[in-house]
């Protein structure tokens, strides 16, 4: 197959690193957009993004484009596309559609005229239609709408990319897999460096950074068929096996790592603990009950990665200015010669906390706007 265009959306404020991802799997032409990373490129590259990208949430192929003004340009801008040459009859279809800006009323009823034309199509040519199935569809079809332009996209990943297929037990107000990777790669942590993540959760940033520390491909996790591009016409399993086997090889070896985790629930401590040992990493990371205010720095000195929770009721938002000032003095007491970086929606948090960040960027957690905040503990000589 020739070169593609491709668009693969990741949490906001974490487009340049996908960029980076996106040059790493020989991808070009690649240009940053709000919210994701449009890119063109051959079917290695697709693959490559799909399996090795830390960042992207899904991998998007563009299949037709055309400026609309109504719901029947939509109808006939999905009849233009050849779909039996893109998936089997026999596949599971769900159509997903996502509107900036868009005039149009109602987006239940363009999802029925996209549905509408890609059956229509197959009866035309095959005689059947597909069958539709909005749990667990084989093919995704995406429609992307601004005021004036209609896109539309086969989804080559599936379930989102950042289901690394690790994670069994998980915990209240997670953190995704590709934010918390792009926020160790933000923070500038390197494998080696060691790392603490003192409110482990369900350990989401252990199990990133081990995964980094190993160099291992994040889509590898995945069961065999597990991606939508393995159920499209243009699958090319000899080169997918290459792929995944050149992965698999380039994994190394490691004992212990110097990665720890601690939390103050013993439930979260056992669910943190299950999820590394589901992802063969128990051996290789520490995780230990512990009060984040009284634990000692395991090392002399590595990066604290961490997501304290920043209420969004006004009970909460109280405990916390209780929270952070003591938060702020076990850093400064325990964590000298430590960068330490927490992800917060509470924009109180510096001054509460009572240090002077040395960086401050802005990320979003879902559709919650955050900062991440960099501070670097020198003994007295950085309070704000």
């Amino acid at each position: 197959m020739s070169r593609q265009h491709y668009f693969a959306p990741c949490p906001r404020g974490l487009e340049a690193l996908l960029a980076e991802d996106a040059a790493a799997a020989g991808a070009l032409e690649i240009k940053p957009v709000h919210g994701g990373v449009e890119f063109q490129g051959d079917q290695a590259c697709c693959y490559r993004m799909n399996l090795e990208s830390r960042i992207a949430t899904r991998v998007l192929w563009r299949l037709a484009t055309a400026d609309y003004h109504s719901e029947d340009d939509i109808y006939r801008l999905a009849r233009s596309v050849d779909w039996p040459r893109r998936f089997a009859v026999e596949r599971t279809i769900r159509i997903y559609v996502t509107a900036q800006r868009s005039k149009l009323k109602s987006l239940e009823f363009i999802t029925l005229r996209v549905k509408d034309a890609v059956c229509d199509v197959f009866r035309d040519t095959t005689g059947q239609r597909p069958t539709v199935n909005t749990k667990s569809p084989d093919v995704r079809i995406h429609l992307f709408l601004t005021d004036h332009r209609a896109t539309l996209y086969l989804d080559t990943s599936g379930e989102p990319l950042w289901q690394r297929g690790h994670k069994i037990a998980k915990v209240e107000a997670p953190l995704k897999e590709n934010l918390a990777a792009g926020i160790l790669r933000l923070a500038g942590w390197q494998p080696g460096v060691p790392l603490l993540d003192p409110m482990c959760g369900s350990g989401t940033f252990l199990l990133e950074a081990a995964q980094m520390s190993l160099d291992d491909a994040p889509g590898l996790g995945r069961e065999p068929g597990g991606f939508a591009l393995e159920r499209l016409m243009s699958f090319q399993p000899e080169l997918w096996r290459d792929l995944q086997k050149s992965a698999a090889a380039r994994r190394r070896p490691a004992d212990r790592l110097a990665i720890w985790g601690s939390d103050n629930s013993a439930d979260a401590v056992a669910r943190a603990e299950q999820n590394l040992a589901h992802a063969g990493l128990d051996d290789l990371v520490t995780v230990e009950r512990a009060d984040l205010l009284e634990r000692r720095a395991p090392a002399p000195t590595g990066m604290l990665v961490c997501n304290p929770p920043y209420g969004e009721r006004l009970g909460e938002l109280d405990e916390l200015a209780t929270f952070y000032p003591k938060l702020g003095d076990a850093l400064k007491r325990n964590f000298a010669g430590w960068d330490c970086w927490l992800l917060s929606a509470d924009t109180r948090l510096p001054k509460l906390i009572g240090l002077k960040p040395m960086r401050k960027m802005p990320l979003y957690n879902g559709p919650l706007e955050c900062r991440l905040y960099g501070f670097r503990m020198v003994s007295g000589s950085n309070r704000g």
